[in-house]
């Protein structure tokens, strides 16, 4: 069989559904956003942190929590075929940094302020800003358990998003007090979810005893109505816990945030404690938070690390991509500083020897690459030289080459027309290609 015969018989392959190329011009908007990012982690000293994307199932089953919807219905877990280890694609990040911590001892000398960027995969239904492989954004600060930090890491959020041009995100937040007060208010919805057993779904009903907190977080129409009514945790929390809200509260004003207190704001993960917030928008639909998180120290002692405060948000990119998309905020993608137009296979040793010259002088270089399989005419060059975006193009013509020169002519208005530049000298002239005309 001939290669043409195989190629004509292969099945063409496409994306997993829900798992999405990032292609330019749109990989350039995840760059803005990128760097964008690591400036103001910089700048908040939060030092990046890159976990594995495969962990242990049972970090997540005891992290995440056993009867949150990632656990049972959203991960991609599998069985090791080479040991039968279980293992998931990591669902979120949170139990993955405070498993290196752990076992790393990461904060034996204080505490560790620490930022993710990556993947993180859920099998669920694709929708917009929703997908099964999506990218988030995360900040978690471990070993700190003052309200000062809880505060901190939501004016970086606000910053960010600052940063990003969004407007109308608005920022809610309630606490979860510790232990002892969330097992007199679970009591309490016990007793209130028993009494109107008929209007609780299976799920719900399911969760009475293991969860109530959770059947607060339902997105179930028919029962918002009775979630409204039922006991608020805030009425549980005694003089410590209140004070750590009141806290973070006066801190968020002072700065100039607003934010308003939503009671029936749990969080979907089971690890959470004191302090918890969302930055929602109601331009997005449906899949209005754009970044969620809160206080977890209890999530050390739960992974077999000592007990050790913490507190983090995530952030979900796909959908702060979308909106900073919807709001007219899109960045512009980049385009080179000069386009190399090479008439012939002659000059290619000469022209990309000066690229390369050029290119570590900082300058940004697109060669035009179908030269020695045939060169297009110098006036198809120059339609690509312009198309690319670029400000200048070098011209490595057989007249400029027996000069060792080469001339630089502007694409754009407002410069002068054309110059010829010293093959010899480029170091000297290189960041003149750097200024637009």
């Amino acid at each position: 069989m001939t290669e043409k015969e195989i190629d004509s018989k292969a099945e063409k392959l496409t994306a997993v559904k829900g798992m999405n190329d990032i292609l330019p011009p749109d990989s350039a908007r995840w760059e803005w956003l990128e760097d964008q990012v690591r400036s103001l982690m910089g700048r908040y000293a939060y030092r990046n942190i890159r976990t594995p994307i495969v962990e242990p199932t049972a970090l997540f089953v005891r992290g995440t929590g056993e009867t949150t919807d990632i656990v049972e219905k959203e991960m991609y877990s599998f069985a090791d075929k080479l040991n039968g280890e279980e293992l998931t694609l990591r669902p979120e990040n949170t139990p993955g940094v405070v498993r290196a911590a752990i076992q790393h001892n990461l904060t034996y000398d204080g505490g560790k302020r620490l930022y993710y960027m990556g993947p993180m995969f859920r099998h669920e239904r694709p929708q917009r800003g929703r997908y099964r492989q999506f990218y988030q954004l995360g900040a978690e600060a471990l070993g700190f358990a003052g309200p000062e930090v809880d505060a901190e890491l939501m004016l970086l959020v606000h910053e960010l998003f600052a940063a990003f041009g969004l407007r109308n995100v608005r920022v809610e937040l309630n606490s979860l007090g510790v232990a002892a007060e969330r097992r007199a208010h679970r009591s309490a919805l016990i007793a209130y979810f028993e009494q109107h057993l008929e209007l609780l779904d299976a799920d719900s009903q399911r969760r009475l005893h293991m969860n109530p907190l959770r059947i607060l977080d339902t997105k179930n129409p028919a029962m918002q109505a009775l979630v409204q009514q039922a006991p608020q945790l805030l009425d549980y929390l005694g003089p410590d816990s209140l004070q750590h809200f009141d806290t973070v509260k006066t801190l968020l004003s002072a700065c100039g945030v607003n934010w308003s207190v939503n009671p029936r704001l749990v969080r979907g993960l089971d690890y959470y404690s004191h302090t918890v917030f969302e930055f929602v928008t109601d331009e997005l639909g449906a899949q209005g938070t754009l970044c969620g998180g809160g206080r977890y120290d209890g999530l050390f002692a739960l992974l077999g690390g000592k007990p050790t405060p913490a507190v983090g948000w995530g952030m979900g990119l796909e959908r702060v991509l979308e909106l900073i998309k919807q709001q007219g905020e899109t960045p512009a993608a980049p385009v080179p500083n000069a386009y190399a137009v090479i008439p012939d296979a002659v000059a290619l040793p000469r022209a990309m020897q000066a690229v390369q010259t050029l290119r570590g002088a900082g300058v940004s270089v697109q060669m035009h690459a179908a030269v020695t399989a045939g060169a297009d005419s110098m006036k198809t060059q120059f339609k690509k030289a312009d198309a690319s975006g670029a400000a200048y193009a070098l011209v490595f013509g057989s007249d400029e080459l027996a000069e060792n020169a080469v001339t630089v002519k502007a694409l754009r208005e407002g410069g002068a027309a054309q110059r010829r530049e010293s093959l010899s000298d480029i170091v000297k002239w290189a960041s003149t290609l750097q200024s637009r005309t």
